[in-house]
């Protein structure tokens, strides 16, 4: 095992694959491994560093041997450094190896978790909040964290099983965004009297709507609740709302992707207060 000198220590190098913490890395990608080390993956030079801004936890950072003198990832490599990370070059060939992805960018995080709580989330009386009933798609997961973000939504909440947002799928379809926005899990009881406490509408897509979506008023302070990707929302939490708005649509395909619907509601709702 060689070893290069960074500005503070010496940064060590690995070859294999049978190395202790390439196998740990690789655990990541199951969510069992996940739920044994609290750690989860973020790949990307630009991803990463948006998790150290907003002040995530770093375990370890990963970088390929033959781009670690790179302007940006050397400055990568002192940030995490000077937060205590463990930081390590590796052979090209094993980067991928951690990601099972033949396309493994230069440089591999391990973060902490973090898990929030309905207490943890913005009490925001004026807020825009989005619900996420039972999602079971990450990439859809991920892309609704995405969209959140660039909406400002105050907040998302996760209600009953959902699929996990540290899965590699996700994080990934989040473009760093799940560093940015809070989200919490919670059982519908639970949310829904949270929601009820701080004064929030709640309205959903759903065939059964009656009202267009862009006729239904979200400037109030509001939760957008959006059902499974197969069976939508229980006729329970279709009860609970406010309103049931219904997406206009042509004809023909009859239904839109989790993540599209969410899109539409949530910029229809920012809309409505004027994108601020």
């Amino acid at each position: 095992m060689s070893h290069i000198y960074s500005m503070t220590r010496p940064i060590e190098t690995i070859s294999s694959a049978s190395n202790p913490l390439i196998k740990s890395l690789k655990t990541l990608e199951r969510k069992k491994g996940r739920n044994e080390t609290g750690l989860f993956l973020a790949e990307g030079a630009r991803l990463i560093g948006q998790g150290l801004a907003n002040g995530w936890k770093l375990d370890s950072l990963v970088v390929a041997a033959s781009m670690a003198d790179r302007p940006h990832l050397s400055d990568l490599i002192q940030k995490a450094q000077d937060r205590g990370a463990r930081v390590v070059l590796a052979a090209d060939k094993l980067m991928s190896r951690v990601t099972h992805k033949d396309n493994a960018q230069s440089v591999i995080a391990a973060f902490e978790q973090k898990h929030l709580t309905l207490a943890d989330m913005p009490q925001d009386e004026a807020g825009l909040f989005i619900a996420l009933y039972e999602v079971r798609d990450p990439g859809n997961l991920g892309t609704i964290l995405r969209t959140a973000d660039c909406a400002g939504i105050s907040g998302v909440i996760l209600v009953e099983t959902c699929c996990d947002p540290y899965s590699f799928e996700s994080v990934r379809a989040s473009m760093g965004s799940i560093f940015d926005m809070p989200f919490a899990a919670a059982s519908f009881e639970a949310f829904n009297a949270w929601r009820q406490g701080l004064g929030l509408s709640m309205s959903a897509a759903s065939v059964n709507g009656t009202a267009r979506h862009d006729h239904t008023d979200f400037k109030q302070g509001s939760v957008i609740i959006m059902g499974n990707e197969q069976s939508g929302l229980t006729p329970e939490a279709e009860a609970a709302c406010d309103q049931l708005c219904l997406i206009p649509m042509r004809g023909g395909a009859d239904s839109l992707n989790l993540a599209q619907a969410t899109a539409i509601m949530t910029y229809e709702a920012w809309r409505q207060r004027d994108f601020k």
